[in-house]
């Protein structure tokens, strides 16, 4: 059997480009959080995501249960797989996996930031944090909901090239309880400082300003004269700092930062 490694930090969105990833890539099979995955589905396995804390969730995704393991072992027998793909938080983590169920040596690594971009980890990482979210690579109809007294839906479906490959649910386990709350106030703060320390903006207002997912943002300022500068460049310099602001303080960029220049003040 063929055996790939993917990567990354927790809440890096692993499991949200698996499916995507297996497939471009040929593989047939999906070891993530505890569970095998062929063609979509689970096969056999019991999420690290069902467990009530961060230790026992750990032993699950590593099939520390001699029970689990041997499960998995049996499925992967029988379903006889040419090829094989383990997901963790670190190469040390899938070889260790690969080694509990009896797949090593891994003939292939692959890391998180080479499939997903900065932006990308950037808002799985928001979503985690904020919301406490997490992405299981099969369909809602196979996550068993008695396990989440709080939070279960449908995630998406995935295609490739236009074929359906798969779905993914999204959960909020147990075991994740704590969660940043950002108010919408916090955001203008972070927001009103910037413009009210920058250079060349004689007046400004925040038109509008949505933080649902990825904050975005409207502005409209004046500029000081006389104008003996680029306004383009006052512009773009102003969408840089308020992005590298928000990203020092929140951990993500916005969305867009559109900025209209009303006249001149």
């Amino acid at each position: 059997m063929e055996t790939y490694s993917l990567s990354g930090p927790s809440g890096t969105g692993k499991s949200t480009s698996a499916l995507e990833f297996a497939h471009q890539y040929g593989i047939e099979g999906i070891i993530d959080d505890g569970l095998l995955i062929v063609n979509g589905e689970k096969l056999a396995g019991t999420s690290a995501k069902f467990e009530k804390n961060t230790i026992t969730a750990v032993r699950r995704a590593i099939f520390h249960d001699e029970e689990h393991r041997q499960a998995v072992i049996k499925a992967l027998q029988e379903a006889d797989l040419k090829s094989l793909l383990i997901i963790g938080t670190s190469d040390k983590m899938t070889k260790q996996i690969a080694d509990r169920l009896n797949v090593a040596p891994i003939d292939h690594f692959h890391y998180v930031t080479d499939i997903r971009t900065t932006k990308e980890i950037q808002l799985a990482k928001f979503i985690r944090e904020t919301q406490g979210k997490h992405v299981m690579p099969i369909p809602h109809a196979q996550v068993e909901q008695n396990f989440f007294k709080r939070f279960i839906q449908k995630g998406r479906e995935i295609f490739f090239k236009n074929k359906k490959i798969g779905e993914t649910t999204i959960v909020r386990p147990d075991f994740h309880q704590e969660t940043i709350d950002i108010s919408k106030s916090v955001y203008l703060q972070v927001l009103t400082h910037e413009l009210s320390n920058y250079n060349g903006i004689a007046r400004f207002d925040i038109a509008q300003l949505t933080v649902d997912l990825m904050p975005s943002m409207t502005i409209v300022i004046s500029l000081k004269a006389p104008v003996t500068y680029d306004v383009r460049e006052v512009v773009r310099g102003l969408q840089q700092q308020i992005s590298g602001s928000f990203l020092l303080h929140f951990g993500i960029e916005p969305e867009y930062v559109n900025i209209v220049v009303k006249g001149i003040k």
